[in-house]
């Protein structure tokens, strides 16, 4: 758990401060076309039905649920049953992990693209048409191609900022839903500064990096010999944010029986410290994040239904790196300027950010910046624990770079070269030099294998989470672990 009062940057939390050479600080007024959908539903539980709505969000859910916005009486329809999501001009249709699936043309599908003018899709015992309703004029893109420490040129950047702005100047909790390396605790922060708690304490808590038996203490706090090892009386986070916020970062990974509890909560505004009957109340906002798919996650049954409308009654849905490649450009001036590297801008020409828009980025944001480190640090040779962009330009678009696998990265415990042994320093300095250097280089090599994930790469290196978090706290990769 960790606390302060003003977080600073992230990793991926490129600084604004000098960003002129890469583009212009605000972009020319834009106003841009997008579709509109037309719902019908010609089929509902097995009868025939006329049902038409027409919706032109970024985001349209389907399911047997009342708060999803098109919903379906058909007991074969899953509660949250599939999602219809804007990327550019067009809709992504997804699958969230329905019991009896969604058909595409008479094809079971989990993710594809909806095949305007028209389509149909068949879920459970019902039907629905989809229909381009012709485009609409949407309201003005966001001329800024920042918001704090947020970089963007790109349309779905420029759309995100204004939300962004909304919701950090409301009071309702948010949930914040992205990839891995998207930068959520980045706009965790930007929230929290640009909110009114800005000066009050902000409590960092990773869901997925403490032992399900700690939990609820960290949370709530203790009595002193509540549990074996409780020497003392200790605050929770949320007592430790009162008048603050709380961020519950991977709020997925929260153990199922944990969730009833953090729900009343949340619903209170009340903690009761473990092993105490005394309630507390917390002045609290709570913001939290998740690289899962949260509809998915209550259809399994692994997060509660409750909790979920609780937790999103904002929600933020950051892109990933593949659907705004226009970004990459800024985004390395961004890093250039905060590693003081301005300098090293002719390592980045033309062909080679446009080689870098060729790839797919599954590390997104944190996977660039450390490609960029790489390439500032090595020159054009950088492939110490990935291959270069440049190196896949004959590989198909998307896949990741030659020997890599999938992403991108080679594995940990790849052949670096130590250094040489110093005979001027006493034998066991030398020796404990190097292993720190050893120890570094795996954990970096690690992590970005890994993209963050630090359950992940506590499973491929064979060591437990909590062991693997103590050594990346050591060498200062603390932060990185932190963003899962």
């Amino acid at each position: 758990m960790a606390r302060m009062s003003r977080p600073p940057a992230t990793p991926d939390d490129p600084s604004p401060t000098s960003i002129a050479a890469a583009t212009e600080p605000r972009m020319k007024a834009e106003v841009l076309a997008v579709p509109r959908l037309e719902l019908c539903v010609e089929r509902e539980a097995g009868k025939p039905a006329s049902r038409t709505m027409v919706l032109d969000g970024d985001f349209i859910r389907i399911g047997s649920h009342q708060s999803n916005d098109l919903v379906l009486a058909d007991r074969a329809v899953s509660r949250f049953h599939c999602i219809l999501e804007r990327v550019k001009t067009t809709f992504r249709l997804t699958d969230v992990g329905s019991l009896n699936g969604t058909y595409l043309g008479g094809v079971r599908v989990r993710d594809a693209d909806a095949l305007l003018p028209e389509c149909r899709i068949e879920l459970g015992e019902s039907v629905v048409r989809i229909r381009d309703a012709a485009a609409v004029a949407e309201t003005e893109l966001a001329r800024a191609v920042s918001f704090g420490a947020l970089q963007g040129v790109s349309v779905p950047m420029r759309r995100l900022f204004p939300v962004l702005d909304r919701v950090a100047k409301s009071a309702p909790d948010v949930l914040i839903e992205g990839e891995n390396g998207t930068g959520k605790e980045v706009i965790a922060t930007e929230l929290v500064q640009r909110g009114a708690r800005a000066h009050k304490p902000l409590v960092i808590v990773d869901c997925g990096a403490i032992s399900p038996s700690l939990i609820e203490s960290e949370l709530f706090g203790h009595v002193r010999g509540s549990f074996t090892g409780a020497s003392r009386d200790r605050a929770g986070a949320f007592e430790e944010a009162d008048g603050g916020t709380v961020f519950l970062d991977e709020i997925g990974e929260l153990p199922l029986e944990m969730q009833p509890k953090l729900l009343r909560a949340l619903a209170s505004r009340e903690v009761r410290r473990l092993g105490e009957s005394r309630v507390r109340k917390v002045d609290i906002r709570v913001i939290a994040a998740t690289n899962r798919r949260l509809e998915r996650e209550v259809n399994s049954g692994r997060f509660r239904e409750d909790l979920y409308y609780r937790l999103s009654v904002l929600t933020v849905r950051v892109p990933p790196l593949r659907e705004r490649k226009e970004d990459i450009g800024l985004l390395v001036h961004c890093f250039l300027n905060e590693l003081g590297a301005v300098d090293k801008v002719h390592l980045f020409p033309p062909d080679v950010i446009e080689d870098m828009k060729r790839y797919d980025w599954p590390g997104n944001v944190r996977e660039l910046r450390n490609y960029v480190e790489r390439r500032v640090v090595l020159g054009e040779g950088a492939a110490m624990g990935a291959a270069a962009p440049s190196e896949q330009s004959s590989a198909p678009p998307g896949s990741g770079p030659p020997g890599s696998g999938s992403q991108g990265a080679a594995p940990p415990g790849g052949a670096h070269d130590l250094p040489a042994a110093n005979i001027e320093m006493p034998f066991k300095e030398a020796k404990e030099a190097i292993i720190d250097r050893f120890e570094r280089d795996y954990l970096a090599a690690l992590l970005e294998w890994s993209n963050g994930n630090v359950s992940r790469a506590a499973r491929k290196a064979g060591l437990d989470r909590m062991y693997l978090h103590r050594l990346l706290q050591r060498h200062g990769l603390r932060r990185a672990a932190a963003l899962d």
